[in-house]
C-alpha cells in the first residue's frame, strides 16, 4: 500500500507542484462522512416522499383510476434517489474545489491530473462511476493496488485525490507595501477577469511554497510565472524596481479583490 506517495506535476507556467496522496484510509474515512451525511438526506426525503406520494396517489387514483400509479411513484422515487446519491457528491466537489464535507473533515481533495482543480465534467463522471467502484470495494482494491491510488472514477474522469493543503495565504507569507500599492494600480488599470481561478490558484500554490525554495529555484520560478500572468494580462513589462515577488503578490491582492477566488 503506497501511503504516503507523493506526484510531481509540471503546469504550463513551469511551476512544479508536489502533492501527497490521499491513500486508503482517509479516503474511507471520509466516504463514511460522507454515506453518513448523505444516509440523513435520502432518509428526510423518503419520508417527505411517503407522505406526498399516499396524498398524491389516493387523488390520481381518483381521476385516472390506475393501479399502476404506484409503480410509476416507486420508478420516480428510485429516480431521485440516484439523483440525491450522484448530485450530493457533484455538488459539493464543484462547489468546493474538490471536497465534500466528509473530505473537508478528512483534509483531503480531488484534482485534476495535471494539478487544477476539478469542474464540473470530472465531478459528475467520478460520480457516476462511485456505484461500480462501491460494488465489491473495487474502487478500494484499485486504490491499494495502483501507483497513483485511483479508483475507476478517478481513472475515467481523469482525477487523483490529495491531501488538502491548508490555506494559510494571510500567516504563511508576506505581502509587500510595494505590492500593496502596485495592486491597486493593477485594479484600476488591468482586466484582471481574463485570468481563470486556476491561474490564480497556480499564483497562490507558488507563494505559499517559495519560502521553502532556494533562492536560485525561486527566482527561476518567479521570473517564468511572471512573464505567463503578464502575457495573459497584456502587461507591458514592469519597471526594473519591481521584482517578480512583488509583481506576484500585487497579483495575488488585486485578483482577491475581485471576489472572483475564494
Amino acid at each position: 500500500m503506497h501511503i504516503f506517495n507523493r506526484v510531481k506535476y509540471q503546469t504550463p507556467e513551469s511551476v512544479e507542484l508536489e502533492f501527497t496522496l490521499a491513500g486508503i484510509g482517509s479516503r474511507a474515512w471520509a466516504l463514511l462522512i460522507d454515506y453518513h451525511v448523505l444516509g440523513l438526506i435520502l432518509i428526510t426525503f423518503l419520508i417527505a416522499w411517503l407522505i406526498i406520494s399516499a396524498q398524491l396517489l389516493d387523488w390520481l387514483s381518483r381521476i385516472f383510476g390506475s393501479e399502476k400509479l404506484g409503480i410509476w411513484l416507486y420508478a420516480i422515487a428510485l429516480l431521485v434517489n440516484y439523483s440525491i446519491y450522484t448530485g450530493y457528491f457533484v455538488f459539493f466537489e464543484t462547489l468546493w474545489q474538490g471536497q465534500t464535507p466528509g473530505k473537508h473533515i478528512a483534509k483531503i481533495r480531488v484534482i485534476k491530473d495535471n494539478g487544477r482543480t476539478i469542474r464540473l465534467p470530472q465531478a459528475v463522471l467520478r460520480a457516476l462511476l462511485r456505484p461500480i467502484d462501491d460494488t465489491l470495494f473495487l474502487g478500494a482494491f484499485l486504490i491499494i493496488f495502483s501507483r497513483r491510488e485511483k479508483r475507476l472514477g478517478d481513472w475515467v474522469a481523469g482525477t487523483i485525490v490529495i491531501q488538502a493543503q491548508p490555506n494559510h495565504a494571510a500567516t504563511t507569507f508576506t505581502v509587500s507595501e510595494q505590492a500593496k500599492l502596485i495592486s491597486e494600480q493593477l485594479l484600476q488599470t488591468t482586466d484582471l477577469s481574463v485570468m481563470l481561478p486556476d491561474d490564480f490558484a497556480v499564483i497562490r500554490e507558488y507563494l505559499l511554497r517559495r519560502s521553502g525554495m532556494s533562492s536560485k529555484a525561486r527566482g527561476s520560478v518567479a521570473l517564468r510565472l511572471a512573464k505567463q500572468v503578464k502575457a495573459i494580462l497584456n502587461l507591458e513589462d514592469l519597471p526594473e524596481s519591481v521584482s517578480p515577488n512583488v509583481f506576484l503578490e500585487a497579483i495575488y491582492l488585486a485578483y482577491q479583490k475581485l471576489g472572483d477566488f475564494d
